[in-house]
C-alpha cells in the first residue's frame, strides 16, 4: 500500500493500491469534492482481505492529482470515466470490478457504456443516474434544503484557517448521516484532516460543482454489464429513487438498499455492503 504519481491522459493521478495484484482488481471511485481518503484505508483493506486488488485514486481537483484554478470548468463526466481507465492503464489491468460512489457511480455507469470491454461489473452507491429513464412517472426530491442552507456558508468561511475549515466540513457529513447510526465524528475528522493536508489545492473540489449532471445519450437499458445497486433509503443527496430506477431499468441489475441510511458509507454498513461487492463480483471474474 502506497501511493503512486502517475500519467494518465495527459494530467497527473495519485492512485494507491491494496492486496494481492494477481486477484480480481475493483476499482472504487470517489464522488463530487472528496478525494480517495474517503474510501478509508480500512474498508479498503477489508475488501483486499476478501481476495480482491484494490485500486482507489484521486480524481481531478481533490487530493495530490492535477487541480485547475477554483471556478474554471476544464473536463467533463466522459473525461472523468476516462481517466478511471487510465488508472486501469497504470496498473496493467485490462479488467475490473468498478465500484462508484455517488458522483463516482455516474462515472461507473459511464464507463459500462463507454468502456463495456474494461468492466466486468458496476456497483453505483447512492448514486443518481447519467442516462435518460424510460419511467416518467417517478419524482427525484431535490438535495435536502438543509444541506443546500449549511454549504451557502462557505463563501464566508476563512480558508487559511484549517480548524475552522475542518469544522465545516465535518458538520457537512453530520448532514449526510442517516437515522440508523450514529455520526461517526472521530472518523470524519480523520478524513478531513487528511484531505486538507493533502490536498494541492482545496478550493478546487469545488470545481466538481460545475459538472453536468444531465443524462447523457442513450437509456440505462444500454448497460448490459452486471450491476449491483447500492442506496440508502435515507439519502438526502440522491433520492432513493435514483436507485429504484436504476435497478429497475438496467437490465437484471439487483438492489442492496441500506435501511436508515443516509448519503454516506458509514462503518456500520462496511460488513454487509463488502459482503454485497464480493458476491456481486465472485461469479464475473475474469
Amino acid at each position: 500500500m502506497s501511493e503512486q504519481m502517475q500519467q494518465v491522459n495527459g494530467i497527473t493521478i495519485c492512485m494507491e493500491s491494496f492486496g494481492d495484484p494477481t486477484d480480481p482488481a475493483v476499482l472504487l471511485i470517489m464522488g463530487s469534492m472528496c478525494s480517495m481518503v474517503y474510501w478509508d484505508e480500512q474498508f479498503c483493506q477489508r475488501l483486499a482481505d476478501s481476495g480482491r486488488f484494490v485500486i482507489r485514486y484521486d480524481n481531478r481537483d481533490v487530493g495530490r492529482s492535477t487541480t485547475y484554478e477554483p471556478g474554471t470548468s476544464n473536463y467533463s463526466l466522459t473525461d472523468l470515466a476516462d481517466d478511471a481507465i487510465g488508472v486501469l492503464d497504470a496498473y496493467g489491468i485490462k479488467q475490473a470490478h468498478i465500484v462508484g460512489l455517488s458522483m463516482g457511480g455516474l462515472i461507473a455507469q459511464i464507463i459500462a457504456v463507454r468502456h463495456p470491454h474494461r468492466a466486468l461489473t458496476i456497483t453505483p452507491i447512492a448514486s443518481c443516474i447519467i442516462f435518460e429513464s424510460e419511467d416518467t412517472s417517478k419524482e427525484y426530491p431535490p438535495m435536502d434544503e438543509n444541506i443546500i442552507a449549511y454549504h451557502t456558508n462557505s463563501t464566508t468561511l476563512d480558508w487559511s484557517d484549517e480548524q475552522a475549515v475542518a469544522d465545516y466540513l465535518v458538520g457537512g457529513s453530520a448532514l449526510l448521516c442517516g437515522s440508523k447510526h450514529v455520526f461517526e465524528k472521530e472518523r470524519a475528522y480523520k478524513q478531513v484532516t487528511q484531505e486538507i493536508k493533502r490536498a494541492n489545492n482545496l478550493l478546487s473540489m469545488f470545481n466538481h460543482a460545475l459538472l453536468a449532471s444531465n443524462s447523457y445519450e442513450g437509456s440505462l437499458r444500454d448497460i448490459h454489464i452486471p450491476t449491483l445497486v447500492i442506496h440508502g433509503d435515507e439519502d438526502q443527496v440522491n433520492h432513493y429513487n435514483y436507485a429504484l430506477t436504476l435497478a429497475n431499468e438496467i437490465p437484471n441489475a439487483a438492489l442492496l438498499t441500506l435501511k436508515g441510511t443516509g448519503h454516506e458509507l458509514h462503518a456500520g454498513d462496511w460488513e454487509e455492503v463488502i459482503h454485497a461487492i464480493v458476491e456481486h463480483t465472485s461469479s464475473k471474474e475474469a
